[in-house]
């Protein structure tokens, strides 16, 4: 298909499922600055946003009987990756989300395969799988 006639201009919004909605929404809001923009208490759902993409916080109906994602056994969403402006932003970023303590840090910021780009990945509160990407400049 030609660039011309695409279907589609980037992502609208993610919609994720969470153990615990406030824990999640504090993660996003707290964490890394998004705004929330919306919620809906019967559902329950927040909806958070960083100005560029919208995520549609879902609230699980019976945590304790939900069952984690496994990223290498479910169809799904392997992971979230959200664009991060420069790699002095992304080291930043590291050290707030490691001073949160309800974070789990995969991996610290690297190299991708080598290359300039660099990124990191963690797992936020309910286990979702964030990564933070930093591409290289030319």
């Amino acid at each position: 298909m030609s660039e011309s006639i695409r279907a589609t201009q980037g992502i609208h919004h993610a919609g994720l499922t969470v153990p615990d909605l406030r824990a999640a929404q504090r993660f996003f809001t707290e964490g890394l600055g998004f705004e929330t923009v919306g919620e809906v208490p019967d559902y329950p759902a927040a909806f958070v946003s960083d100005g560029a993409v919208m995520i549609t916080l879902w609230q699980a109906e019976d945590p304790e009987r939900a069952a984690a994602f496994d990223r290498r056994n479910a169809i799904g969403l392997h992971h979230l990756a959200l664009h991060v402006p420069d790699a002095d932003g992304l080291d930043a970023l590291h050290q707030r989300l490691l001073d949160r303590g309800d974070v789990a840090i995969e991996f610290p910021p690297e190299p991708l395969k080598g290359g300039p780009t660099r990124h990191m990945m963690c797992h936020v509160p309910g286990g979702i799988r964030v990564e933070f990407i930093t591409p290289a400049h030319a």
